[in-house]
């Protein structure tokens, strides 16, 4: 199960770098596949996490899936169900965010501890991420 998490992770980091890229070069298509894909991240994490629960895993690999997933819920439900603005308005904005980085985050340091060397394709990848973001702010 830590080879589906770990690389999950790193395609995570690889689209949502392209949502970045895409949206600053308005390229609509790349938009859409790119936020896909970051939804569709939803089957291998929870094939991941199905695993952790049967190997009756610690209860902080199994909350870390579940944060990841209400991530990737929460994109869904406001992104492409309710089609809600959130990023227009702050504070709903600011709690995406905050969301967003602790699923990240839970992502990064999981990866590194289960395996070191896929756990820095998983760094390096995030690192990326946020040149990406960069780029788009700019």
């Amino acid at each position: 199960m830590d080879i589906i998490f770990i690389c999950s992770s790193i395609i995570f980091n690889v689209a949502v770098s392209l949502v970045y890229i895409s949206s600053k070069l308005s390229n609509m298509a790349l938009l859409l596949a790119s936020g896909y894909t970051v939804i569709l991240l939803i089957i291998p994490f929870t094939i991941s996490l199905i695993g952790h629960l049967k190997e009756k895993a610690e209860i902080k690999r199994i909350l870390t899936h579940v944060i990841i997933l209400f991530y990737l819920f929460l994109e869904l439900v406001l992104d492409h169900i309710l089609r809600f603005p959130f990023r227009e308005v702050l504070v709903p904005h600011i709690l995406y965010i905050i969301v967003f980085y602790i699923a990240a985050f839970n992502m990064l340091f999981v990866s590194y501890q289960k395996d070191k060397n896929l756990g820095i394709g998983v760094i390096i990848t995030f690192v990326i991420l946020i040149g990406c973001l960069i780029f788009y702010l700019v």
